[in-house]
């Protein structure tokens, strides 16, 4: 049995506006998501660098000069990961070109010295097998090397975009630490008149979220430099024994310090790709490497880094994980980076909730 429903004019216009305002601002957010990334962006790097500013701050005495002191802090850390891309970069495109333009001749030694390949060829139907992955394997480094130069130029508006965005982070991340603190303070003496006791108390939460942040990323990168220094002394050591370039000590140092600061997967990335680039110059070297990595990590992941970092996120292996994951698949690699601090501040939402709702129902 069919039913009408009558809805009055006034409650169908309601709804429709509601609609679209929610409509306009889904689309005005989507529009301004890249804006609200690079705000976020420099909003954290201003908390994790916060600690640092204030120590830099009283070298210069009892005088503040904080923007004097933000200006270095900001403009030190972004030569320091300037320096380390320039160096990591060139080295490791320095190895794969010499690897692929090598690779062809050596595989050409190898299969040259060993028959069975036609066999097993001519088992799958295949004739002359060892002269056609030869000359896949020349066809394949000669392209790799052609697309260098193309592949460059076309991400030539890519750099461009980077840098536009890097310099206005930097930018951000030194106002909000000039000016973020007087602007809080006035925000919070304005909420006080009104809300007294709720007002402290969402200060003093929202100052334990800033620790929280700051703690953990001064923690991740104590780490992370320990973790670089002993791949780059390792990567070093094996070049002495076996015989390879000791230049990549310090790229592939700089590589491990960096890849550590992604949160659980950065070490299983930096045993990879370092091994990679190692098994270039020399395989046992890639496996020595893997092996030595692999013992140390144990070493550092159960001693080290505890007492670094301390037990300051508080957070379950499960936690972290799926914290992690969304992070990437949302932000990418920034996302994962900053994807711990941020569920280590929500928990902090979560503890002190309890607190806010008392005080909520005792003003009431």
């Amino acid at each position: 049995m069919s039913r009408a429903i009558q809805i009055d004019t006034k409650t169908f216009i309601r709804f429709w506006l509601i609609m679209i305002v929610v409509g306009v601002a889904v689309l005005l957010f989507s529009q301004a998501l890249t804006g609200l990334m690079l705000v976020g962006a420099g909003l954290f790097f201003a908390l994790a660098l916060w600690p640092l500013v204030h120590k830099v701050d009283r070298i210069f005495g009892k005088k503040s000069h904080l923007g004097l002191s933000a200006g270095l802090v900001v403009t030190g850390v972004a030569l320091v990961i300037l320096a380390a891309f320039m160096i990591v970069g060139p080295a490791v495109v320095s190895e794969t070109s010499k690897f692929v333009s090598t690779a062809p001749e050596q595989v050409q030694d190898t299969i040259s010295k060993w028959d069975g390949i036609n066999q097993i060829g001519n088992a799958f139907g295949i004739s002359n097998a060892k002269e056609q992955v030869i000359g896949y394997i020349k066809s394949f480094s000669s392209d790799f090397l052609a697309s260098i130069p193309r592949t460059v130029f076309s991400s030539i508006g890519a750099v461009a975009n980077f840098l536009t965005g890097a310099v206005i982070v930097v930018v951000l991340t030194i106002l909000f630490l000039t000016q973020g603190t007087a602007l809080m303070d006035s925000f919070w003496r304005k909420v006080g008149t009104r809300n007294g006791a709720i007002a402290v108390e969402a200060r003093r939460i929202t100052s334990k979220l800033a620790n929280v942040v700051a703690r953990y990323v001064t923690g991740q990168v104590l780490v992370a430099v320990l973790d670089g220094i002993v791949a780059g002394v390792a990567v070093f050591i094996l070049s002495l024994i076996f015989g390879f370039s000791s230049g990549l000590a310090l790229p592939m140092g700089i590589m491990a310090f960096i890849f550590y600061l992604i949160p659980m997967f950065g070490p299983i990335i930096t045993a990879v790709l370092v091994s990679v680039i190692l098994f270039f110059s020399d395989p046992f070297a890639a496996l020595s490497f893997i092996i030595f990595y692999i013992v140390y990590e144990q070493i550092e992941n159960n001693v080290i880094a505890p007492k670094v970092q301390g037990n300051s996120m508080s957070l379950p292996p499960l936690v972290i994980l799926i914290s992690i994951v969304i992070g990437m698949y949302m932000f990418g690699l920034v996302g994962a980076i900053i994807s711990i601090p941020i569920a280590g501040c929500i928990k902090v939402l979560i503890d002190e909730y309890p607190k806010i709702k008392a005080l909520k129902e005792g003003n009431s």
